[in-house]
């Protein structure tokens, strides 16, 4: 079996094993892009707010749509690469990754059993955009995570085929079909960690700037219809890993919750009413991230010698 197809069997085990801890070394500077669907657009602009203040990483790790902006990044750690991300996400809206009318989503999920969309377009946006094919390739350490089925735990992908661990981040279940890969089934690794803060100061990072999509913050009520049932149950999930992670922060680490701009649309409905497919506010959310990101880092001057824990969301 190719060592890159190997499944860890414990997070720590993989961590200490890893490649990329090494090259992050003690002390580094991690970006860390959460899951979140279309509103990952958001982490396009706190990127260009973070470049534009100086401000680079030494690691990079990324969850679901968090995969796709981080690989992009850690090939090229540079303000060229939001010029290169707002490509991919003007392009996720014209190439069809979820185009298809209801009765054609119909038929596919009827033909699959199990989702509504191919993974193909998506795979073929992905490889046109990617500058490079594999880990080895890129700039700097950038690790992604899928949910493995077989397992029931989190893989953590740091060498090999980039593509295909990109894809297997950002599987969603129902929407997209698993990933097989080494004779293991991976989905979204939003399922296991999707906002990976942890995995960041395991491999040595001691200054995180956490980019994620503005819903963390903002107070869950009981759902009210059937389909708000398992996103509740979701977020819960996640919010609790996060709240964990940040409540174990060691000393001497410094996290930066960066702010989406995702308040003034949640109270105007813009969250509540979302649709996966619906990329049309996409140019909207990478400005409003940007305004909001580059105002708290002013704030925060240096962004280096904020007390440890620092965070705002």
């Amino acid at each position: 079996m190719d060592p890159a197809m190997d499944p860890a069997t414990d997070a720590a085990t993989d961590a200490a094993a890893d490649p990329a801890a090494d090259a992050a070394g003690r002390g580094g500077t991690a970006f860390v892009l959460g899951g979140g669907g279309v509103l990952g657009a958001a982490e396009v602009g706190m990127l260009r707010a973070l470049f534009e203040r100086g401000i680079r990483p030494d690691l990079v790790v990324g969850t679901s749509v968090g995969a796709i902006n981080g690989a992009l990044v850690a090939a090229d750690p540079a303000p060229a690469a939001v010029d290169r991300l707002r490509g991919v996400w003007e392009d996720l809206a014209s190439a069809g990754v979820f185009a298809g009318s209801v009765l054609t989503r119909a038929r596919t999920l009827v033909r699959t059993r199990t989702h509504l969309h191919p993974r193909e377009p998506l795979r073929d946006l992905l490889a046109a955009h990617l500058p490079v094919r594999t880990f080895a390739e890129l700039a700097v350490p950038f690790q992604c995570v899928a949910a493995s089925i077989e397992r029931a735990a989190e893989r953590w992908f740091t060498e090999g085929a980039l593509l295909d661990a990109v894809l297997a981040s950002c599987a969603v279940p129902g929407l997209l079909p698993p990933v097989e890969l080494g004779g293991e089934h991976y989905l979204d690794g939003g399922l296991v960690h999707s906002i990976p803060v942890g995995r960041a100061v395991t491999l040595g990072a001691d200054r995180v700037f956490v980019l994620h999509v503005g819903r963390i913050d903002r107070p869950l009520r009981p759902p009210a219809r059937p389909w708000e049932v398992a996103q509740v149950a979701f977020e819960i999930a996640r919010r609790h890993r996060f709240a964990a992670d940040l409540a174990a922060l060691p000393p001497g680490v410094t996290v930066h919750v960066l702010p989406s701009g995702e308040r003034a649309a949640a109270s105007a409905g813009d969250l509540r009413d979302l649709r996966y497919r619906d990329f049309s506010r996409v140019p909207e959310r990478i400005d409003r991230a940007y305004e909001a990101a580059a105002g708290y880092l002013a704030e925060a001057g240096d962004a280096g010698g904020a007390p440890s824990g620092d965070r705002e969301v």
